[in-house]
């Protein structure tokens, strides 16, 4: 089994602490792969909707010979579109930890680490049909890069955060949310009364659920222009 696993942010630490964290998972050959342009790390919807564009790019690029798709970005910007396009399944890490948070509990909280996240992320589980299920989402003002740089400074403030969401908005699982803090729900889950989930973790075990379905029906040809020799030949532009 052969799983792709995009990072669309330029930060090539982010892909290697996820990916690393997907190969502790599962049995599974990881192709990870960074961006090729857009932001070091994804805080607003402009540098969200660069990274999809990358993210349709890595997948041109990297997708053959591939049996899955992971796209490994709290948020996933361009999961409609990549699926829309990609010859096997795809998983967002945000779709995937949020479904399986709402089969671990019936009210879900988010924690994460940037400011502009809170209403991107409601808008996001609404699309998913999942705004009933969702208790809150908590953001602290470091982003998901700068918690990469000192994950130790930012783990009270998470913690806190989860247990807000806990305590004040009724969740009984909370998803710690970003590729960035892989590996931190296990350290702060002693500090707080519910379930923690990690998304990175959370997003890879819904691959292996995904691998069974099958893929939809690739869109029209599309003519582009500008675009990487990949993307335009994926896009059905040659």
């Amino acid at each position: 089994m052969r799983i792709l696993l995009i990072n669309p942010n330029t930060t090539a630490a982010v892909t290697e602490q996820a990916a690393a964290h997907v190969r502790r998972l599962l049995p599974a050959e990881v192709v990870a792969v960074t961006g090729r342009f857009g932001a070091a790390y994804i805080a607003s919807r402009a540098a969200s909707a660069i990274a999809a564009h990358a993210a349709l790019d890595a997948l041109a690029e990297h997708v053959a010979g591939c049996d899955a798709v992971y796209l490994a970005c709290f948020g996933d910007p361009g999961l409609l579109a990549l699926k829309e396009v990609s010859p096997v399944p795809v998983v967002g890490m945000a779709e995937g930890a949020l479904h399986l948070a709402c089969l671990r509990g019936r009210r879900v909280g988010v924690v994460t680490g940037g400011a502009l996240w809170k209403p991107m992320l409601e808008e996001f589980a609404a699309a998913q049909g999942l705004a009933g299920r969702l208790a809150g989402i908590r953001t602290i003002a470091p982003t998901g890069g700068e918690i990469a740089r000192d994950p130790d400074a930012a783990l009270s403030r998470l913690a806190a955060a989860c247990r807000t969401c806990a305590q004040e908005d009724g969740a009984d699982v909370v998803v710690l949310g970003g590729a960035a803090l892989a590996g931190l729900a296990a350290r702060i889950q002693p500090d707080v009364p519910v379930p923690v989930i990690c998304s990175v973790e959370a997003g890879a075990r819904m691959v292996l659920a995904a691998l069974a379905a099958p893929a939809g029906p690739p869109p029209p040809p599309s003519r582009s222009a500008g675009l990487s020799p990949a993307l335009t030949r994926l896009l059905g532009g040659e």
